[in-house]
């Protein structure tokens, strides 16, 4: 069974035996041998990769575009974050076995991190699927795999250590699949990565000032949550909590707008979040409307997602110690889409709502969806929704030793096929990678191919700054 995630209510679903998905594994190796996921070489009609960065500032804030290729600009790994458009374009001419998941589309190893459950556990997950689509399996694993490449050239290791890293998180995204195809349905489902569990498993493989920096970045994480953000993102006016200006990275509605229309656009979101829980469970509208909308900011987010539309809302619950941040971020097509056709949903929210579903183990609790006819600036946007705090907490990939960073790889390549296994034939991909180090060896040569590539796109935005072709801010 092949499971694509392109389904309708009237799709019908074919429940093939474990050896009929086995041999359609097998039967792909000889069409596209594992070895040719090796191949990586530009087309003489490849796209000017600062060309494609502007085609997609078209649709963003121009005066956050800047901010934008002044972040990509830190390092070739920064600019790497950025061009998920650009590699997918690369992507689409690259082999493919004809199997299909629901792709994360941009899963680049700083797009993992810990968060909390709603059982309050600390779980590691994939956690952005702004890019999500039904695609290939593999393009997600070579651009997991490229960005370990990338990340360890960046932090100046050596050549060994660099394959070493990429061997290692591509090895345990096989055998995680060959695990995953010999599970359960519903134990596949119910799989997860609980952060504690892991670390006491593997803390003897690293040195205790290791082990110890680890259980301090996990603890910090624990006090990222809304009382936190309230702290850092809030204060009192005149016994009425507001959001902060931090412009340009955190603007309030009452700064972007004129005074006498900040009123009138206020009440207009509040209704749109009422709007917006219409989209929840019943019983998360229900704690929702618990609480009571105060403030709104637009916010600067992430490297490839500055100049989108994104917006932080301030509410209270039972009293001022009770706040609640959600974040709604703009969703716009998918970079895949373009390779693969349009998403069988009309409203892009909802689109990365169902992927994040699909792929995570577990969710934000107001994980949601909101299509604006007609925002602020005029123009019809689609948006998603979750809590901007809830234990959130990220790798400092430029911190990362080789050691460090070949067990943060294999925490990728084992959650990576997990969420793979939701959703496509984790039968047939295992049956298709083998027992063998064929396919892992093969991602080790297209990431040294792919790494080279992005350092030279990444010196062409430098040279397009450079000479003014585009405008970057840096420092922000």
């Amino acid at each position: 069974m092949t499971a694509t995630a392109r389904r309708t209510p009237k799709t019908v679903v074919p429940h093939l035996t474990v050896a009929e998905r086995v041999a359609r594994g097998k039967q792909a190796r000889s069409e596209v041998p594992r070895s040719q996921h090796a191949e990586y070489e530009p087309s003489p009609e490849r796209p000017d990769p600062v060309a494609l960065l502007q085609l997609q500032a078209l649709t963003r804030v121009p005066e956050l575009v800047p901010i934008r290729y002044g972040r990509m600009l830190v390092s070739s790994f920064a600019f790497y974050r950025g061009a998920a458009k650009i590699m997918a374009h690369d992507l689409a001419r690259t082999p493919r076995s004809g199997m299909i998941a629901q792709s994360c589309g941009d899963a680049h190893l700083s797009n993992f991190g810990v968060f909390a459950s709603p059982e309050r556990r600390l779980v590691f997950d994939i956690n952005d699927f702004d890019e999500t689509l039904p695609g290939p399996w593999e393009w997600d694993v070579k651009r997991l795999a490229a960005s370990m490449l990338i990340a360890a050239r960046d932090n100046g290791f050596a050549a060994k250590d660099q394959d070493r890293v990429v061997l290692d998180t591509v090895r345990s995204y096989r055998l995680a699949m060959r695990e995953f195809a010999g599970m359960k349905n519903l134990e596949v489902w119910y799989a997860r990565l609980e952060v504690e569990p892991v670390l006491r498993q593997y803390q003897s493989q690293f040195k205790p000032e290791q082990v110890k920096r680890t259980q301090r970045a996990l603890a910090k994480a624990q006090t990222r949550d809304s009382m936190s953000a309230f702290s850092k993102l809030a204060q009192s006016v005149n016994g009425r909590a507001e959001i902060v200006d931090q412009s340009p990275l955190i603007v309030p509605l009452r700064v972007l707008l004129p005074e006498t229309e900040a009123g009138e656009w206020f009440e207009w979101l509040r209704q749109r979040v009422r709007q917006f829980r219409l989209s929840l469970p019943h019983d998360r509208r229900v704690l929702l409307e618990e609480y009571q909308l105060t403030d709104f900011a637009r916010k600067v987010v992430g490297v490839g997602s500055v100049g989108t539309r994104a917006w932080i809302a301030l509410f209270l619950g039972r009293d001022g110690t009770d706040p609640l941040f959600l974040q709604l971020k703009e969703a716009e097509a998918s970079v895949l889409e373009e390779h693969l056709g349009p998403s069988e949903f009309k409203n892009h929210g909802q689109r990365v709502v169902v992927g994040q579903r699909l792929m995570q183990a577990t969710s934000d609790i107001f994980l949601g969806w909101i299509h604006i006819k007609a925002g602020i600036d005029g123009v019809a946007r689609d948006f998603y929704g979750r809590q901007l705090k809830d234990w959130k907490g990220s790798a400092e990939i430029e911190q990362m030793v080789p050691d460090g960073m070949t067990a943060y790889g294999r925490l990728c390549g084992w959650t990576l096929a997990r969420a793979h296994a939701r959703s496509g034939d984790r039968v047939a991909i295992a049956a298709y990678l083998g027992g063998g180090n064929a396919f892992d060896r093969a991602i080790v040569e297209f990431s040294r191919a792919y790494a080279d590539q992005n350092e030279s796109d990444y010196k062409a935005l430098r040279e397009a700054v450079d000479s003014g072709r585009v405008v970057a801010q840096t420092g922000i």
